[in-house]
């Protein structure tokens, strides 16, 4: 049977086409049919404030027009301009082959897939800051304080 398998954890919460919905007592696995649906589970979702790297702001993005909560052309727009400036510092194979896929993907508005894919980016970019001697910018954040 074709479409997104959703396996959801007892309590969980995931919001599907702007509707917010909590599992019941007992882990379910919902199977989605229609492609176009635009899902969004909760506990990945980003919150404002923890939005401060740039593969962060192009997930939020994508999330905003999961939710609804962003004009759809405009977002697609801004995620494709976001995608195309993440290809300038994520050179590797496997990277570029992500962002393709979330390019794809957004062209195709398949904002879900596209989210995903972007997702994979976050370690690694984690791990350029870690590199750079600068540290995460959440650390620098905290060492301010």
């Amino acid at each position: 049977m074709p479409g997104l398998v959703l396996k959801l954890a007892p309590g969980e919460r995931v919001m599907v086409n702007g509707v917010v919905m909590e599992n019941g007592d007992r882990r379910s696995r919902i199977t989605v049919i229609t492609p176009d649906a635009q899902i969004l589970r909760l506990k990945d979702a980003l919150h404002p404030h923890e939005v401060n790297t740039p593969v962060k702001r192009v997930c939020y993005i994508a999330q905003l027009l999961l939710a609804g909560e962003a004009d759809p052309a405009q977002a697609r727009q801004q995620l494709l301009k976001g995608i195309e400036q993440l290809s300038q510092v994520f050179r590797d194979a496997d990277s570029v082959r992500l962002l393709s896929a979330a390019t794809e993907h957004v062209v195709k508005d398949r904002t879900y897939p596209a989210l995903k894919s972007l997702r994979q980016l976050l370690p690694r970019e984690a791990r350029l800051f870690e590199h750079s001697g600068m540290g995460h910018p959440e650390q620098q954040v905290r060492e301010a304080v």
